[in-house]
């Protein structure tokens, strides 16, 4: 029997290089982008990983063009709001990490309910990596743990990640050609697999995913030993 991940992550790359490729507004690449992400949810979810994390927006996000972040804030409601209900037939439950403090109130709250009313679904854990950044994510653990009064150790600064009750991911996924990882899940990724590919994120299927996967299960995972 194949082996199969618990936990895939992806950094989601190529929307805007699609769009020209395609003659398209580049915001358009993000909205395929979104539908992308949604179905490979669901791909994942029926061929059996349990948690999905995407890098949908980094921290040096937010030095982009205003347009094109006041854009991405649009999808990031849609997912929050209009797509709640189609999230919630498909068993997806929704968790958010990064900082969350810099969304506007309205955002912040829809994706305080996003989490709230997905809470109870157990066909897959859809992470969405948002204003994230690993050496953000550690840097605020070490704070918390050094405000809590505790040693800063590996196990105090695992307990306060933004992504603590994420499983370390078996395989990372980039798109769209580009070799690194550009601070993605950077405390958690030290023994995932890496996969490389040119596909551009739109144009991500689910025979990419199950390509990926069976290169996967061919890996010998030492971690050391």
């Amino acid at each position: 029997m194949q082996k199969i991940p618990a936990c895939v992550g992806i950094i989601l790359d190529g929307n805007r290089r699609w769009a020209v490729e395609h003659n398209l507004p580049k915001m358009e690449g993000h909205r395929r982008g979104l539908n992308t992400l949604v179905d490979c949810t669901k791909w994942a979810r029926d061929l059996g990983v349990q948690h999905l994390a995407v890098f949908a927006f980094s921290t040096e996000n937010w030095q982009r063009e205003a347009a094109e972040v006041s854009y991405l804030m649009g999808l990031f409601r849609e997912i929050a709001q209009k797509r709640m209900e189609e999230l919630k037939k498909e068993r997806v439950r929704v968790r958010v990490a990064g900082q969350i403090e810099r969304f506007s109130p309205d955002l912040q709250e829809s994706m305080r309910t996003l989490e709230r009313e997905t809470a109870g679904n157990s066909g897959i854990t859809l992470w969405l990596c948002m204003s994230y950044g690993g050496r953000a994510e550690i840097a605020a653990a070490a704070a918390a743990a050094a405000g809590a009064g505790e040693a800063i150790t590996e196990g105090a600064i695992e307990k306060h990640l933004w992504t603590a009750d994420m499983p370390d991911p078996d395989i990372i996924i980039r798109t769209s050609g580009e070799q690194r990882l550009s601070g993605f899940l950077t405390w958690k990724s030290v023994y995932s697999e890496l996969f490389f590919i040119d596909t551009k994120w739109p144009d991500f299927t689910e025979d990419t995913l199950k390509k990926v996967l069976d290169e996967y299960a061919t890996r010998d995972r030492r971690k050391g030993r």
